[in-house]
């Protein structure tokens, strides 16, 4: 959904890819970066797979990898971002991590909160958001999107003074 956002912001449309993947291409301002947003076509938990491919694909290494994922540590509507690090038992990061030879990437983490009660977590996040949380939902996307951008214009210190300040 952040990435629908970002694609829209750009003007650019999805298309499928030879990595196994659908693959968007733009720039967020003139004579800026240019942004590769992509979709593995697989689950989330084996992603790593395109993920890598599309590494290879750009010659890219894996520090300039931007990964965006849901995070049931963080509560719903709060945007956390950090470098490197391990999967904190996220099975797609764990795919991406062995895939790519390490956690040497940046993560933009939206918050989704934890299951209420005795909800298995793998049903928590694939039901659909509850209509409080519909309200809110843009503004979250909004947000998540917003620090990508930031960190691709500026730095990722710079987002993380933005989006973790009170």
């Amino acid at each position: 959904m952040v990435l629908a956002e970002l694609a829209d912001r750009l003007r650019a449309n999805f298309k499928t890819h030879k990595t196994n993947s659908a693959v968007a291409e733009g720039r967020s301002v003139p004579g800026g970066p240019k942004l590769v947003l992509a979709k593995p076509n697989t689950f989330m938990n084996v992603s790593g797979g395109p993920v890598a491919a599309l590494l290879r694909f750009y010659s890219l290494e894996p520090s300039r990898l931007i990964v965006v994922h849901d995070e049931l540590d963080i509560p719903f509507d709060t945007v956390r971002l950090k470098s490197g690090g391990g999967h904190g038992g996220h099975n797609g990061l764990r795919d991406i991590i062995a895939a790519t030879g390490g956690g040497d990437f940046t993560r933009v983490r939206v918050g989704i909160g934890r299951p209420p009660g005795r909800q298995s977590a793998a049903d928590y996040v694939l039901r659909d958001f509850a209509s409080a949380e519909r309200a809110v939902l843009p503004n979250l996307l909004s947000d998540a999107a917003d620090a990508v951008e930031l960190i691709t214009t500026d730095s990722l210190a710079a987002a993380q003074q933005k989006f973790h300040s009170p």
